[in-house]
């Protein structure tokens, strides 16, 4: 079966999907591959605006992914959680 979806207005206004996010989104990297790992991230901060945040859940203390998103745009990093299998930290996007 074939189904015809007209794109013109894709993109105009956000998804249009109806739901809105609350608050950071939070992105757990422990269940992704490593191979993929600072890729996923990096893909979900180019999504995140100036101003905006996201919160990082890592199975270490991501000090050189903090170091590849600093080279894309000025961010401030927030410890939220330090532990020893999982390190929670806001990142806000700042330029």
């Amino acid at each position: 079966m074939q189904k015809t979806v007209h794109l013109e207005n894709a993109g105009v206004g956000g998804c249009a999907c109806g739901h809105h996010d609350e608050g950071d989104p939070v992105l757990d990297v422990r269940a992704i591959p490593h191979a993929i790992r600072h890729a996923t991230v990096i893909g979900a901060f180019g999504a995140i605006p100036a101003g905006g945040a996201l919160v990082l859940v890592a199975p270490h203390n991501p000090l050189p992914l903090l170091g590849q998103l600093a080279a894309i745009a000025p961010i401030e990093v927030e410890y939220l959680r330090e532990d020893p299998e999982e390190w929670r930290l806001r990142i806000t996007r700042e330029g």
